[in-house]
Parts: C-alpha cells; sequence; structure tokens
C-alpha cells in the first residue's frame, strides 16, 4: 500500500485512507496532549488513523437498507471492528472516534500523516484529495505494524493563484484570506441563506475536484452541522455572559 492508503478490508467500504503510528515515536506535545485526554494511553503500542477520501464510503452506506441515527459514525464503527477482529486477529484495542467522549487532536494528526494543510476555508486540503476527506476513526491498539510514511499529498493553496474560493464566499468570510468564524457563522444562520446546506467556497475550489461529494452528501454533513450550529446559538442567547 502507498502511504496513506488504507487496508483492502477498509478500502473496499470506503475507508481509504489509513494512518499508523508508534505511540512511542510521537512528537512530544502530541503526545502530552494525548495523555491528559487519554490515561490509559500507555497501554498501546499503536494509534490508528481511519479517514475517508471521496465518495466511496457515502456509497457503500447507500447501499445498507437500513441506517441508524448516526448512520455515517455507525457504519465507519462497524468497518473498522471488523478490520481489527477478522483483519488483525482481535488484538486489544479501544474505539476512540467515533463514540468516545475524549477531545482529539484530529487535524495535529492530520498533519502528522500529511492529510492535513490549511485551506482559507479552515477545511483541511491536500493535493490528492483536495478538501474532500474526513477523519472517520481513532483507535488505540496493542498492535505491532509497520508505522505508515507520512502520505506525500503536499499543499495545495500556495500554488493557487486565482484563489477562487475567497470571491464565491457570499459572506464575505475570506477576504483577509483566511476565515472569519463569526462572519460566516451569522451568514449561515441568516433565513435562506446560500451556505447553510453547503460551503460554496469549498465546492468552487479546484483541487481534487474529481472526488468531490454528491450534492446529497454534502447537503446531509452541511445539514448537520447546521443543527449544531443553531443549538449553539440558542444556547448562547440563552445565557448571555454576565455584567462585571
Amino acid at each position: 500500500m502507498s502511504p496513506g492508503e488504507a487496508h483492502p478490508l477498509l478500502g473496499e467500504h470506503g475507508l481509504n485512507m489509513q494512518a499508523v503510528f508508534d505511540i512511542a515515536a510521537l512528537p512530544a506535545s502530541l503526545y502530552d496532549m494525548l495523555a491528559r485526554e487519554l490515561p490509559d494511553l500507555h497501554q498501546f503500542r499503536q494509534l490508528h488513523l481511519f479517514g475517508q477520501g471521496g465518495r466511496d464510503l457515502w456509497a457503500s452506506l447507500q447501499a445498507l437498507e437500513e441506517h441508524g441515527e448516526e448512520p455515517v459514525d455507525d457504519f465507519a464503527g462497524a468497518v473498522v471492528r471488523r478490520y481489527f477482529d477478522e483483519g488483525l486477529g482481535a488484538p486489544p484495542y479501544r474505539l476512540l472516534l467515533p463514540y468516545g467522549d475524549a477531545t482529539l487532536p484530529l487535524q495535529r494528526l492530520g498533519e502528522l500523516a500529511g492529510w492535513h494543510h490549511e485551506s482559507p476555508f479552515r477545511v483541511g486540503i491536500n493535493g490528492h484529495w483536495g478538501s474532500w476527506f474526513a477523519y472517520r476513526a481513532v483507535v488505540l491498539a496493542d498492535t505491532d505494524l509497520a508505522p505508515t510514511p507520512r502520505a506525500g499529498w503536499g499543499p495545495a493553496c500556495p500554488d493557487c493563484a486565482a484563489k477562487p474560493c475567497i470571491q464565491a464566499c457570499p459572506a464575505g468570510a475570506l477576504t483577509t484570506g483566511t476565515l472569519d468564524l463569526a462572519a460566516c457563522v451569522d451568514y449561515r444562520l441568516q433565513e435562506g441563506a446560500h451556505c447553510a446546506r453547503q460551503c460554496l467556497a469549498r465546492i468552487i475550489c479546484p483541487v481534487g475536484a474529481e472526488h468531490r461529494y454528491t450534492k446529497t452528501q454534502i447537503r446531509y454533513h452541511y445539514g448537520r452541522s447546521l443543527i449544531t450550529l443553531k443549538a449553539w446559538r440558542q444556547k448562547t442567547l440563552d445565557c448571555p455572559p454576565s455584567v462585571k
């Protein structure tokens, strides 16, 4: 397998990105961050990162007859468990994502794997998948696999002179070259906002356009994030900051 690619048992279900790290060899700052969240970190030898690139996982999920309340998480979790139980002979392991309650530095892990580089619209991007990938599972395991070399999927934005994403944002949230999160959120929560269930800046990005999610998949993911944003906004309105 090339760096970043996944075991066939995973890839056939759309979990086509995989990285294996020796826990003892992680950068000290990253190890300390994980150790604060995971008291049992020292009990395992390796950390496994799994991702979805492009549309394959969504297509596999749609082929199922039944879906639960968290269909993507349920599907990814089931595939990863099958990989460890059947593909690796059931070594001791703990699934941290999905379902875990620890706060995980996914972007830091993505940077270490060579998957994640910064983009103006704050979604990770690389020269292979563009921005059309996502972290789907993180596992601690007592395995002894060969650590995965860093993927050579370099940054794409420095070579993009046109930067169409900046002009495409209807909220003007990218005019400084990086995301104004408040402007983005305020616009998305407006009635009839064009970015309520999509990100026009992300969609217009030419990098990895051949891997762009389907319209249905885009609306699903952004619809879920919109629900979270609305709940967060309501919570802030219900609990205004105290006056000192």
